[in-house]
């Protein structure tokens, strides 16, 4: 049986400190990497993310998709054998979408309409 490929990963978080590294299956999808994330986050945090939801994954400059494993998202240049991959974390907290979306419903809709007849 061919033995599973694993990938070091370390997770950098806002304030420039990370989580890991630690090893992962190159078959993990990046929305199990991102409840470990979340269930290893620093409790001494100012920004704790509630949920799985909250979090985003950067790699490369590209936001990754839930449903993709380590293996689909890994860059092939530039990587050493061997080497640790870092992955940026961006919390998104949801009740800051709801004041946003709130505070665009609570807005009253009016019409204006200025004429000048000069």
């Amino acid at each position: 049986m061919p033995e599973e490929e694993l990938v070091e990963l370390k997770f950098r978080l806002y304030d420039g400190t990370d989580i890991g590294p630690n090893q992962y299956s190159a078959a993990s999808t990046v929305g199990m990497l991102k409840d470990r994330i979340v269930s290893e986050w620093p409790r001494d945090k100012k920004i704790i993310p509630k949920a799985a939801s909250d979090v985003k994954l950067i790699c490369a400059g590209k936001i990754l998709e839930n449903t993709k494993t380590i293996a689909q998202c890994r860059v092939p240049f530039g990587e050493l054998p061997g080497g640790v991959i870092t992955m940026h974390v961006v919390v998104q907290p949801l009740v800051t979408k709801l004041k946003t979306e709130k505070k665009v419903e609570e807005l009253p809709r009016r019409t204006l309409c200025s004429c000048s007849i000069l």
